[in-house]
Formats: C-alpha cells, structure tokens, sequence
C-alpha cells in the first residue's frame, strides 16, 4: 500500500485587514470584550467591491501550493474542496477550481463538515491515494463568511470572530511508509447539530419563504451556543488527540508541533496545558486572521512552514471540532 506526502503548500486571505476596532463601530463592543473571549485581534474581510469568493480564493492558494510542489495543474489527478460557504447552492467549489486552473476533466468532491472540513478532506484524498486510485491529489479549505453575518450587536457573537481565507495542499503518493499521513481519525454526533448552524436557506424553509417572513425570520444567520460548543470540544479535542497518537505508539511528548483548528485561543490553550505543550510546540493563528473555518488549519500549517517551523521528521498533529458535531485529528510524519 501507498502513503501519502504533503508536498506543497498555499493560502490567501483578502487584503482588507478589520480591527476589533472596528467593529465597535458596527456593534457594543471592544477589543478588550473580543480578545478575552476568543483572542481574535483582527481578520480579513473580502471588500464589497472585490472578485474574491470561495473558490477564487481556492484557486489562488492551490496555484502556489501546485508551484511549490514542483508540479503543473495537469500533474493533479483529483480535486477535494472543503468548504461551508460555496459559491453557489450548487454545484460545488471543486468543479470551479477544475475550471479556473484549466485543469484536465479530473474529479472533484466537495467536503462540507465546515470547522472538520480540511480535517475530512485531506483524510479522504489520504485514502484514494493509499489505495493507488490517485497521485497528486489537490487538497483546498476556503471560506467567504463575511458577507452573511449579522454585524450588529445582535450578531456579534458570530460576528467577531469568523474570517475569510483559503489554504490548500498537494498530497503527493509516497512508498516510504514511514513518512507523510501516519493515520486519521473522524468522528460525528448529529444530536448537537443545531447548537452551531445556520438553519436557512433549505428546502424547507427556501428564499420565498424567509422573503415573506419580511425580516422577522433571520434564521439565514449563524446561530452558536457558544459555552455549549466550547465544552463540547475541549473534550472532543483531547480525545481524538489521544486517538491519534495511540493508534501510532506516540505520546504527547512526541509532539513537535500540534496545529487546532482556529476556533478560539482559549480552546487551544485548554488543550496546550492538557498536553503539557510549550509554546513553541503549538501553533496559532486566529489573533491575525480569527476562525477561517475549514481554511484555517491548512492556513495555519502554511504559515508554520513557512516560518521554518515544520522540520523533516518532524510529528505534526492536526486536530479539529466544530459543526455537526464533527471532529477529526490527523497524525503526519514529516
């Protein structure tokens, strides 16, 4: 059986830089209230007047992680997407991308477990390549919240913490068992779903139906039980970790740098003291860019590898939590 390698590595995010600042001039609050709660500082946010979408972003990550893997768009054998916010209602981003980089007519799956999504979408490119089916597999999260949260004080709960952005990866096959994906783990629990969920549109309750309800349905905003789903994932978090490095003989000791999902700092840091990590151990990123959703691991393992702090041999441990419940850890060998 293959293995499979990370060999390439990309992302963006919009240029447009909003402070906390910032949005206290759009709602009750502060940069004190917002970086004690989620230790957000400031995110991006795609201008109105921009071309950037989901997929845009996509393409322009996966453009530098195809470069970076010394590969060209026709070496991609496979596209996975992973995204909660898709340009259109259908089809999905991963055709999109197919399109805007003149690939081949190669296959595209997009993965839609939002906070989990990079988490499901580099295990299932992971399996197609062990299996032999692929050799270069395209792997992207992206997410465009900006335009449809509730920036008022109503909101902000949401509001001040999502971003936009988008990482992607070049998942190479390997015959060196001993490096690249070492295993994956991805669990759910629907019972928790509308804990952390945006209800509508659906065919249930479609764009006639929240038009007629003449502004008192707003069910098309995201609604969070934000201590629920805290609570939720620092166990979550700890034990699909622990999942992860059991199922591979490893400790916590062994970790050389662990990457959560962007989800809120104190999340993270919860886990950090759990594990008994430094500092240098743990890498985040949500201060400069707040939760990116299903880009903001790969994001967060871009800019590690790009600061030097991802090394040959190195044990790197994904992990995230977020809506559906679902949560998922991924344990590398450099």
């Amino acid at each position: 059986m293959y293995n499979s390698r990370i060999t390439g590595l990309g992302y963006y995010v919009p240029d447009n830089v909003v402070t906390n600042d910032d949005l206290s001039k759009l709602m009750d609050t502060n940069d004190e209230w917002i970086q004690e709660r989620t230790g957000v500082k400031e995110r991006r946010w795609i201008p109105k007047e921009s071309d950037d979408t989901s997929a845009v972003m996509g393409a322009k990550a996966s453009r530098i992680a195809i470069e970076r893997a010394g590969l060209t768009n026709d070496d991609i054998d496979f596209i996975v997407f992973a995204t909660l916010s898709p340009d259109y209602f259908f089809p999905g981003c991963g055709v999109q991308i197919q399109d805007m980089l003149a690939m081949p007519t190669i296959g595209a799956i997009d993965i839609r477990n939002q906070c989990s999504g990079f988490i499901y979408a580099i295990s299932t490119a992971d399996q197609f390549i062990k299996t032999g089916m692929y050799k270069n597999i395209l792997v992207i999260g992206a997410d465009y919240h900006s335009n449809a949260l509730l920036k008022t004080t109503q909101g902000r709960g949401t509001a001040v913490i999502f971003g936009d952005g988008a990482g992607a990866c070049v998942l190479s096959r390997t015959e060196d068992n001993t490096k690249g994906v070492l295993s994956s783990h991805l669990h759910s629990e629907g019972k928790h779903a509308d804990k952390l969920i945006v209800e509508s549109p659906s065919v249930r309750n479609w764009v006639t139906d929240l038009i007629a309800s003449k502004g008192d349905d707003v069910s098309y905003y995201p609604y969070m039980d934000g201590t629920f789903v805290f609570k939720n994932a620092i166990v979550r978090f700890s034990e699909v970790i622990m999942e992860g490095l059991n199922t591979n003989n490893l400790t916590p000791a062994d970790i050389d740098l662990f990457i959560p999902h962007q989800a809120n700092l104190r999340i993270s840091q919860y886990v950090q003291k759990k594990f008994g990590l430094r500092d240098d151990q743990v890498f985040n990123n949500i201060q400069k860019y707040g939760n990116t959703t299903a880009a903001s691991i790969i994001i967060a393992l871009t800019e590690a590898w790009e600061q030097g702090k991802v090394k040959e041999n190195d044990t790197v441990v994904l992990a995230a939590f977020g809506s559906g419940f679902t949560w998922g850890s991924v344990i590398i060998k450099w």
